[in-house]
């Protein structure tokens, strides 16, 4: 079977079957858990049995109810930041590549500002003022991810704007959207879906971090940075309970970076006429 005109690799294969089960999970979750999200059915760190699959947490909820319900959550609020992110990112970039002079100027002397900023101790500073809302969550983290997008957006509408399509679409008086939409971004789709990719793992990451120090997702949502945090102690008395979320983690990330790194090479092969050469 071919995805994308390439046959995927055995790692691609197993990263596409991980991601695809874990949306699967996160779409299907409250069928597919077995208790509700904040109930409490046992005591603490009880251990695993055939109603409680992983145990219970740090004040007796089902940790398997709790990684599937904080595996939907951190997610989701992942792509949300990612989609918006790659939005604003894609749209200013390629404006600035298009108009170039004082708006690519503009654009791009405030990105290096805020890249200049470390984004860990930006977010920490916007999210301690605002609060840990998940609207002001995912507007914080989508605008300080955006500035890389917009870096590498930039940088192919800038190659791209000089092509003889580009030009002629603007002779033939098209408006600045038809030609970021209709001619740039078909062009530039490929490092940007593999873009997508690798700012979905940082934004994912990112979450369960800012989780971990207590400024992510808040109680009582189920998150899987926060679960780590909360049942951390438990490690002292060689229990299992933080290993599970952090596993969760590891997983997706893996699985997540094996498909863009199939995705980079399928885009870096050189096509049939080329090889020939």
């Amino acid at each position: 079977m071919k995805l994308f005109g390439q046959k995927p690799t055995p790692t691609a294969w197993f990263g596409l079957v991980v991601v695809t089960l874990f949306v699967l999970v996160a779409l299907f979750t409250p069928w597919i858990a077995p208790h509700p999200e904040s109930a409490t059915i046992g005591g603490t760190w009880d251990e695993a049995s055939s109603t409680m699959w992983l145990g219970t947490d740090q004040i007796g909820r089902d940790m398997f109810t709790r990684i599937l319900y904080g595996t939907r959550m951190t997610i989701g609020v992942a792509l949300a930041i990612t989609l918006l992110s790659f939005f604003i990112g894609i749209v200013v970039g390629f404006t600035s590549a298009v108009l170039g002079g004082w708006v690519d100027v503009f654009f791009s002397r405030l990105v290096d500002v805020m890249l200049s900023i470390p984004g860990l101790i930006f977010a920490l500073i916007v999210l301690g003022v605002f609060g840990s809302s998940i609207p002001v969550l995912i507007l914080t983290i989508a605008v300080l991810d955006s500035t890389r997008v917009f870096r590498l957006s930039r940088a192919l509408g800038m190659n791209l704007s000089v092509m003889e399509y580009v030009e002629a679409a603007k002779l033939r008086g098209e408006g600045l959207w038809w030609v970021i939409t209709r001619e740039i971004l078909p062009n530039a789709w490929a490092p940007l879906v593999a873009e997508f990719g690798l700012r979905f793992c940082f934004n994912f990451l990112f979450i369960a971090g800012l989780s971990f120090l207590g400024l992510g997702i808040q109680p009582p949502f189920a998150d899987l940075g926060g679960m780590v945090k909360e049942n951390a102690a438990a490690i002292n008395f060689g229990m299992m309970a933080p290993i599970y979320p952090a596993a969760t983690i590891a997983l997706l990330t893996v699985a997540i970076n094996l498909v863009v790194d199939w995705m980079l090479s399928m885009d870096a092969r050189p096509s049939g006429a080329q090889a020939e050469l």
